[in-house]
């Protein structure tokens, strides 16, 4: 899922490629992912795009006092086009194509997204507060002051790996760096967040605002076709289960859940021992 390092790269991309540029035609081609009907899509249509932006994991595109919302899910994706086609494209269960955007000079981009398992969402609104998850969405971390940190784990009483995920405590971190963030902190997935000495707060405050900006880095300037393989180079944990941690050597653990899987070094985090892996142990039973 792309996240915050990604998004932001995205919406560079696309903002030097689309402000100013009057939107010519919009096609929804999954009806499914169209969650708003008022204002409809059309009325994008002519507008001039005045921004892009980011809000966590969410892609903002502002055109004439409208707001095109995108959150790409799992599976979604943005994809430049130099030319887009003048046919209109026939919707289809096996086409990955989602929406369809072309500008006044015949380029623009499409919204696509692969597999069957569909999460990508579209959004038109007069107002980004208007769609529900950007509503609920917790302070940025790049924004974030160690103290205000400090004050969102404070009496957290669940473990810091689903903190750090949690959009409505902080916007735009996922899966893949909050095993990084933890990783980097030498720190515990399952440790409670309100646990943490002041000491340990300081220490995930700087592995997050760290990892983040060093990833926004490795991104900067690269075409949205590059930034999937940039993320997989850039992790030290995250998906390399059963490879040396890249910091001691030892030989990165997983642990599964009914829908996705963190990954995590033994020596730098839980002092040499394995996490339980109840999934796990339920098939070895």
């Amino acid at each position: 899922m792309p996240e915050l390092p990604e998004v932001e790269a995205l919406s560079s991309f696309l903002g030097a490629r689309v402000v100013g540029r009057e939107i010519a035609r919009v096609q929804v081609v999954a009806i499914s992912a169209l969650k708003t009907y008022d204002p409809p899509v059309a009325a994008l249509e002519g507008r001039t795009v005045g921004a892009v932006g980011r809000r966590g994991k969410f892609l903002d595109v502002e055109a004439g006092g409208l707001h095109l919302v995108v959150h790409l899910a799992r599976a979604g994706w943005l994809r430049w086009r130099e030319q887009v086609p003048d046919e209109p494209v026939r919707p289809g269960a096996r086409n990955p194509l989602a929406l369809r955007v072309r500008l006044a000079g015949g380029d623009g981009f499409d919204l696509t997204e692969a597999g069957t398992k569909k999460g990508l969402a579209v959004y038109v609104v007069r107002d980004p507060v208007e769609v529900p998850g950007v509503a609920r969405l917790g302070p940025d971390p790049l924004d974030l002051g160690v103290e205000d940190f400090a004050a969102l784990l404070r009496g957290e009483r669940r473990r810091i790996k689903g903190v750090l995920r949690d959009q409505s405590v902080l916007a735009g971190v996922g899966n893949a760096y909050s095993d990084e963030v933890l990783h980097v902190a030498r720190m515990s997935p399952y440790k409670l967040a309100s646990s943490l000495t002041e000491e340990e707060t300081a220490r995930l405050y700087e592995a997050l605002g760290g990892t983040l900006r060093e990833a926004v880095e490795r991104s900067r300037g690269l075409a949205a076709g590059e930034l999937k393989a940039e993320k997989k180079l850039g992790m030290r944990v995250h998906g390399r289960t059963g490879l040396p941690c890249p910091v001691c050597g030892d030989t990165v653990r997983e642990v599964s859940f009914a829908d996705s899987s963190l990954q995590y070094c033994p020596t730098c985090q839980t002092g040499g021992k394995p996490l339980a892996d109840r999934r796990l142990s339920r098939l070895l039973k």
